[in-house]
């Protein structure tokens, strides 16, 4: 439902519940209104988290919204956003307290919910950030087949901007493992996506990179 749709609906089953006596009403009430919350919770969430990756000051509701979001999502049988719930309940984890041992689980579980109802934009990000807990972990083989995964998929759905942030990573890694000819045809490859789709943000990801690698 959207804008003035869901308070309408609200409206409606509150005075059937009321005045008509129909019990069912207030379950449906809250189905109504679950199905709002949600994706609202979610998506403050993630303004939250862009706003730390700006000035890095944690905001502990952050992690109450994306929890939020799970529950909600879970109740209403949505599979698709529970798994997008989890994973930022994971990304806070791991990137907001860098924990990744504790962001894990939320990553496998994101994953498994995304691939069973083929969702490859959020299986996409659960397998990157799952690489990159294997990459802190010393397995770079594993952590490479995953961020590779994670660009394939992205690939797949067209997410361009996706798509160069991850080869940024894979290029992260191989200058890690002592492959700096990887590393800059990744970055070659990266710089080329980003710029057929203006993702700005990635291109200064890609500068920086190069930077890094070459010292």
């Amino acid at each position: 439902m959207h804008g003035q749709d869901w308070i309408e609906r609200a409206g409606e089953l509150f005075e059937a519940a009321m005045f008509r006596g129909e019990a069912s009403a207030l379950d449906r009430s809250d189905d109504a209104l679950d199905a709002v919350e949600a994706p609202l919770s979610l998506a403050r969430g993630k303004v939250l988290h862009v706003r730390f990756l700006n000035d890095r000051q944690v905001d502990s509701r952050e992690l109450a919204l994306f929890e939020r979001a799970a529950e909600l999502y879970r109740r209403l049988g949505d599979a698709s956003g529970e798994a997008d719930a989890l994973f930022w309940v994971g990304c806070w984890h791991q990137v907001v307290k860098g924990d990744g041992a504790t962001g894990r689980p939320y990553f496998e579980r994101s994953y498994e919910l995304a691939k069973s109802v083929d969702d490859r934009m959020t299986m996409s990000y659960a397998i990157r950030h799952l690489g990159f807990a294997d990459k802190d972990a010393g397995h770079f083989d594993r952590a490479r087949e995953r961020l590779t995964e994670s660009v394939t998929l992205r690939r797949e759905i067209g997410f361009r901007p996706g798509e160069a942030a991850g080869l940024v990573a894979l290029a992260y890694l191989a200058g890690e493992t002592g492959d700096p000819s990887a590393a800059y045809h990744h970055l070659d490859e990266a710089q080329s996506v980003a710029e057929s789709c203006g993702a700005k943000t990635v291109s200064g990801w890609i500068e920086q990179a190069r930077t890094l690698i070459r010292s």
